[in-house]
Parts: C-alpha cells; sequence; structure tokens
C-alpha cells in the first residue's frame, strides 16, 4: 500500500486526507513502512527513532506523499522526555489523530543468561514507552473526538516463545493495556487496535547481544503486510489483527489447551537447537 502504479489519487479519495499520524520506530522496517502507508493514504506523518540518517531517508519518501510531514530524533526509553515529544508533534501536525507505537527492542536470550536490569530495559522501551506516549496523546484525542491508538505488538504477547522471555512479557504486558484501553475508551470515538505480527524481514533479527533465532527466517514476511494490517485496522475497525491472519488460530488453539501447547514448544525447541547444533553436508 505505499506504491502505486498509476498518478496519486485527489486528496479527497485519499482515506486519511486531512488526518495526522504519529509513528515511533519510523527510521526502518515495519514503521518506516507504516510511516509511508499512511503517508500515502493522505496523513500528515510525524516520524520518532534514534537515527537521524535513516529518518531522514523515510522522512523524504512521506513528504513525496504529504509534503506536512515531520520528524524528530529521539530516544523512547527516556521516558521523562515523552511529554515534551507528544507536545511538539502535536504542535507541529495539528493534533495527532492516529498514533502507531512500533518502537521497540528484542532481547533473544534464555532466562538463566537474562540478567535484571536486561529485563528492565526491554519493559522500558516495549512497554511503559508506548503507554506514556499513549497517555500525553490521548487528552488530545479525547477533546477533539476522534482519534486511533495502535500498538504493534507481537504473536510472542500470546504464543511464549523459547529464549524470548523479557520481549514476549513487554508485549503481552502492551497487549493487556490495550485490552482494558479499549473498554475504558468504549463512547469515545478513540479507537483502540493492536497489530501481532510473527515472523517480519527486519533487522531486529540482527541486532547485538541477542541469540540467533531459532525459527527459520526464509519465512519472513515483508514489513509492507504489516503496514497493510495497520490501514485496515484504521479504515474498518477491530481490534486485534496477526500477520499472517492464521496465527489466531494457534492463539486459540494455546488458550483451549495451554499444558499441550507448552509441551510441543518444549519439543520444538529441542528438535530446533539439535538442528542447529548437527552440521550440515
Amino acid at each position: 500500500m505505499t506504491t502505486s502504479d498509476g498518478p496519486p489519487a485527489p486528496a479527497a479519495e485519499l482515506p486519511l486526507a486531512g488526518r495526522s499520524a504519529l509513528v515511533t520506530g519510523a527510521s526502518s522496517g515495519i514503521g518506516a513502512a507504516v510511516a509511508e502507508a499512511l503517508a500515502a493514504a493522505g496523513a500528515r506523518v510525524g516520524l520518532v527513532a534514534r537515527r537521524a540518517d535513516r529518518l531522514e531517508e523515510v522522512l523524504g519518501r512521506c513528504r513525496a506523499h504529504s509534503p506536512g510531514s515531520a520528524s524528530w530524533t529521539a530516544d523512547l526509553a527516556d521516558l521523562d522526555a515523552l511529554p515534551a515529544l507528544a507536545a511538539a508533534a502535536e504542535d507541529a501536525l495539528g493534533g495527532v489523530d492516529v498514533l502507531v507505537n512500533n518502537a521497540g527492542m528484542p532481547k533473544r536470550r534464555r532466562v538463566q543468561d537474562l540478567s535484571p536490569g536486561e529485563a528492565e530495559e526491554v519493559m522500558r522501551l516495549n512497554y511503559l514507552s508506548p503507554v506514556r506516549l499513549t497517555l500525553a496523546l490521548l487528552p488530545g484525542m479525547l477533546a477533539r473526538g476522534h482519534g486511533h491508538l495502535v500498538a504493534v505488538g507481537s504473536v510472542a504477547a500470546r504464543l511464549g516463545p523459547p529464549h524470548e522471555a523479557a520481549y514476549a512479557a513487554s508485549k503481552a504486558a502492551v497487549t493487556a493495556f490495550w485490552e482494558s484501553m479499549a473498554v475504558d475508551l468504549d463512547g469515545t470515538d478513540v479507537h483502540v487496535h493492536v497489530v501481532q505480527p510473527a515472523l517480519i524481514a527486519t533487522g531486529l533479527f540482527a541486532v547485538p547481544g541477542n541469540e540467533a533465532p531459532l525459527s527459520d527466517l526464509s519465512d519472513a514476511l515483508p514489513p509492507r503486510d504489516v503496514a497493510a494490517a495497520v490501514l485496515e485496522l484504521i479504515s474498518g475497525g477491530g481490534f486485534e489483527r496477526y500477520v499472517p491472519a492464521w496465527f489466531d488460530e494457534m492463539a486459540a488453539g494455546k488458550a483451549a489447551d495451554v499444558e499441550a501447547f507448552v509441551a510441543g514448544v518444549k519439543e520444538w525447541t529441542r528438535e530446533r537447537l539439535e538442528a542447529l547444533e548437527t552440521p550440515s553436508g
């Protein structure tokens, strides 16, 4: 949804014409794809990330669709700085109609090798940061009488993958907060959505300080698939969407029999570790 073969649609036909959106973690991967998709849909987009050079590249692509887009270089783990960031975005964009909390960090490590500081670092960026930014922007949405609060979670929130306890817990916390928030905001016309991606082809699998992934990355989907799910939730409503969609069946199967699910994941993990340790050829 980030490109088209024909000329741009007239502004009146764009689904987000006249709206504004703020996307965190927007310098690459899912965040960049979401930001470009929102700009192509007509929104003025604010981009937030730490890497200024990459952020500038994404901003240029967004401005090709939406000249009023802007960017901020910020470390979202600095929680005390988030209210000022929210205020700057509201001022520059004329209010924020759509917030996409995408910034996050992986932590692939067995609990035996995980330090308390590492667990806290993951929770600060992946959970506390989106909560703080959401609470800073929510009053403006309520005052204007409309808005969309989107969290990019993970299938790890529902399925507890091996060697990812800290990451899975942070995404589960976000999902739980979003569920309760969806109920609390009923009747306000501020809508709450969470996208739960599975394997997506991003740089998160190459971040230093993490174990090699157990999953086969050849099955990874492109970030544009997550961007499409975000746009579908904003335009069509709904609370939760898995990418790919069939993961909802896996989550439902786990809920129906947690004991069998955990036993199956243990067996899968043993088999994957044995396969990775066995030389090929």
